[in-house]
């Protein structure tokens, strides 16, 4: 089987990036500074062939995904596989709050206990299942093709960490930026890494955060 090239990108900034406010699936549309950054990595990205573009239906994800298909005149299916983690009684608080309020949760959170869940949200274990299993349904049906992923944070995580044989449990050391460009290859095999981070585009820095 051929391989599939793949461009996974995380979705541009929102307000609650700039909170440090865990959005998981809440559906939170991208600030002004997010527009920008999808549109220039809809720019940078204008002369690539890419065949099929997928994207998370959460409005973050989805308006970054609309502005990569704009000058390539392709539609973009929506699969809501690609959405970013659940986190349940989490979602909608900030990092700080969650600290102060419920500590033992917070640093089983922290400490990235693969069997965590919050409650109402997914356990690492569920969520990396979820985005491998989905990421290589549809990097299957495109062999010897480039595709586009546009999803979140946490899910670039796991793309990472599936590329290059991390643990769930091992502290992160790489860039989650919004609207960074990413290129993995698929094969039956796995998933490989080949690019991580670019953010040559955008002309001032990316929020780093895994929880978006």
């Amino acid at each position: 089987m051929e391989v599939t090239r793949l461009i996974a990108v995380r979705h541009g900034e929102t307000a609650w990036n700039v909170d440090t406010r865990i959005q998981g699936q809440l559906d939170i549309a991208l600030n002004a500074t997010g527009l920008w950054q999808a549109r220039r990595v809809g720019e940078a990205l204008a002369e690539e062939p890419i065949a099929a573009i997928y994207a998370s239906d959460l409005a973050r994800a989805w308006q970054t995904a609309l502005e990569i298909a704009r000058p390539l005149g392709i539609e973009v299916q929506a699969e809501p596989r690609l959405r970013e983690r659940a986190f349940g009684h989490f979602e909608g608080r900030t990092f700080a709050d969650i600290d102060a309020t419920l500590p033992e949760q917070a640093r089983l959170w922290r400490t990235r206990d693969p069997a965590f869940a919050p409650e109402g949200g997914e356990s690492l274990l569920d969520f990396r299942a979820r985005v491998t299993d989905v990421a290589a349904q549809l990097a299957a049906r495109h062999p010897g093709e480039l595709v586009a992923l546009v999803a979140h944070g946490g899910v670039m995580d796991v793309l990472y960490r599936a590329a290059t044989g991390q643990e769930l449990q091992a502290p992160r050391t790489w860039h989650l930026g919004n609207a960074a460009i990413n290129r993995l290859l698929w094969t039956p095999q796995g998933f490989t890494l080949v690019g991580w981070g670019d953010t040559g585009h955008l002309d001032q820095g990316s929020l780093d955060e895994a929880t978006a």
